[in-house]
């Protein structure tokens, strides 16, 4: 069983690049559901789930890593994932400002989520 590192210690420059970019991520998708609901339409519904996904995934990631989850690795792992999903499924509208900043948002944070979980947290 995986035990909880029993530490104090400030989070690395890394880890906090990485809550940071998980936290921009999450209210740029925040943002972009509300677009994808005044828009409407089913491929709008498509898109909103992985963008449903990302917000969940980045929050949920951000906050494993500041409390010190022994999951933290893997859920940067997952959220990269995620990203990446939501970055694809919003660049099938590239004429939608909002759309392009939450893939680039999106992409940002999977590079940095894939770096974190290739190391030890």
């Amino acid at each position: 069983m995986t035990q909880q590192p029993a530490t104090t210690a400030p989070l690395s420059k890394e880890m906090q690049d990485c809550v940071q970019a998980c936290m921009t991520c999450h209210g740029v998708c925040e943002e972009t559901m509300s677009s994808c609901l005044q828009m409407g339409g089913p491929a709008q519904m498509q898109i909103m789930r992985a963008v449903m996904d990302c917000a969940e995934m980045t929050r949920m990631c951000a906050d494993m890593m500041m409390r010190r989850s022994p999951l933290a690795a893997d859920m940067c792992a997952m959220c990269a994932r995620a990203c990446d999903m939501c970055a694809e499924a919003c660049m099938s509208m590239p004429d939608d400002a909002q759309m392009m900043r939450c893939a680039e948002s999106c992409r940002a944070c999977a590079e940095t989520c894939r770096a974190m979980s290739a190391t030890t947290m």
